[in-house]
C-alpha cells in the first residue's frame, strides 16, 4: 500500500489549504455574530482521474470549510410619503420611538437652554453656567 505524507502532498498545498480553512473555522467560531451551537466542518476531497492506459492519474485536492452563517441584524424604519413633495421616504429609528427627537436633531447652536429653576445650560457641552446648588447629605436629615 502506498503511504502519502499529507504535509508534503501536492507540494504542501494540501497542508496550506487545510491551515487556511482551519483559520476560517476558528475565526467563525469566535465571531459573536454567528450562532455558537452550529457545527463547523472542513471537507477535504482528493479526486483521482486516470488515463486510458491506467498508468497516469491526475489528482485534484480541495479543502472546503463549512462555516456558520452570520446572524441577521434587524432594525426598525418609519415609512411614509411627504405630502408636500409626494416622495416616499424611509427613515431608520432603531431602538428609539418613531417620531422621537434627540438633541442632535435640534438646531441649538448659539442658543442656551433655560431650566425650570432659572439656571442656563450650554446645549453642546451640558455645562450648567450658574453655580450648582449645595449638595445635601440626606443621611444626616432626620426623619419626621
Amino acid at each position: 500500500m502506498a503511504r502519502v505524507n499529507l504535509e508534503t502532498f501536492a507540494g504542501g498545498a494540501l497542508q496550506e489549504k487545510f491551515d487556511d480553512a482551519m483559520e476560517k473555522v476558528l475565526r467563525n467560531m469566535l465571531d459573536p455574530n454567528t450562532p455558537w451551537k452550529n457545527k463547523r466542518k472542513i471537507m477535504v476531497e482528493v479526486a483521482f482521474e486516470q488515463d486510458e492506459e491506467r498508468d497516469d492519474t491526475s489528482v485534484t485536492v480541495s479543502v472546503t470549510p463549512k462555516l456558520a452563517a452570520v446572524k441577521p441584524v434587524s432594525t426598525r424604519m418609519a415609512i411614509g410619503k411627504d405630502l408636500e413633495t409626494g416622495k416616499c421616504y424611509a427613515e431608520e429609528y432603531g431602538n428609539s420611538i418613531r417620531g422621537q427627537m434627540s438633541f442632535s436633531d435640534l438646531n441649538l447652536q448659539d442658543q442656551k437652554m433655560v431650566m425650570e429653576d432659572g439656571r442656563t445650560v450650554d446645549p453642546e457641552t451640558g455645562v450648567i453656567e450658574e453655580d450648582m446648588p449645595q449638595v445635601l447629605d440626606f443621611r444626616k436629615i432626620k426623619q419626621g
